[in-house]
């Protein structure tokens, strides 16, 4: 955060660098192209910063001209950190590490993220996908898998989350994307266009919706078009995130692990059954999927 200490000299010698990209430029002048900021306010706030002795982001807050999330944003700009607090798309709540992303949940996504990297994707094995399972529905699953693949795609690697559940999906909802086509049209052989969609702000990250709602779920991702488009994606992404539906709907979360090739079991905490908890890890357990670990949810 030391970044965040302008001095007016410095804050002087930013305003005639236009070009420069903005992780090179001084925090003061972000904060000040952003909120139009006045060469009069801009003087108010750099003589508050110099008598007060404070940061230039503080000035500013504290003068009326600008707010605390101006400051997080232009530090994120700064750092090349992107996130969504202020897009002009509206996120779900649900992502924490987009909207509010120096929380306390937040740093737990990233510390899991860290853990996750160094158990599965090692450069001497095989790239996999991750499987995010859980042995019933309301676990925090999708909250899990969408949140985790923001974290990812904040490494600056292409990130794609992939919308598995084909019997209660619900990450378009969560992303606000269209739905219209995805997953189930390609497995079942019809050709989609905007399979892949963007997410707004998060430059890195992009989504694979389910599209329409199949009769037929299980057996589509027991096709081998699932395991070939899994192979594809692999190839194509850094990381790829796939949420899938609840264990007691079925046994499509083992298939779509196994095509994945590693999982991360979900349970909620003081909800889930140790015996589901087991069960379901022991399923896993005859799959080729690597289990990365068991994560419980106090969300």
């Amino acid at each position: 955060m030391s970044a965040l200490n302008e001095s007016p000299r410095a804050f002087e010698e930013a305003r005639s660098s236009e070009a420069q990209a903005p992780q090179d430029r001084a925090i003061g002048h972000i904060i000040a192209e952003a909120n139009n900021l006045s060469a009069e306010q801009v003087e108010r706030i750099l003589a508050h910063q110099k008598s007060h002795g404070v940061k230039f982001g503080e000035a500013a807050i504290a003068l009326g001209l600008a707010k605390g999330e101006d400051v997080l944003w232009a530090l994120s700009q700064q750092f090349h950190y992107p996130y969504a607090a202020g897009s002009a798309k509206p996120l779900g709540d649900e992502l924490v590490v987009s909207c509010q992303p120096f929380g306390a949940q937040a740093e737990a996504f990233r510390a899991l993220r860290s853990q996750i990297n160094m158990q599965l994707f090692n450069a001497d094995e095989a790239r996999r996908a991750i499987a995010v399972v859980s042995p019933e529905s309301g676990d925090g699953k999708t909250f899990f898998a969408a949140n985790l693949a923001v974290a990812f795609s904040q490494l600056g690697g292409r990130t794609l989350l992939v919308d598995a559940d084909m019997r209660n999906p619900r990450l378009h909802e969560v992303f606000a994307l269209e739905s219209g086509s995805g997953l189930s049209g390609i497995l079942s052989g019809r050709v989609e266009s905007n399979v892949i969609q963007p997410v707004a702000d998060l430059p890195s990250l992009f989504v694979m919706p389910v599209g329409t709602l199949p009769p037929n779920p299980l057996e589509l991702a027991e096709r081998p078009a699932f395991a070939l488009l899994m192979k594809e994606l692999v190839s194509k992404f850094d990381y790829v995130i796939v949420d899938t539906p609840a264990a007691e709907l079925g046994a499509d979360y083992a298939v779509i692990a196994a095509r994945c090739g590693a999982a991360i079991a979900i349970a909620r905490q003081g909800e889930s059954r140790v015996a589901k908890v087991r069960e379901l890890v022991e399923t896993l357990g005859h799959t080729p999927a690597k289990l990365a670990g068991v994560i419980i949810n106090e969300y």
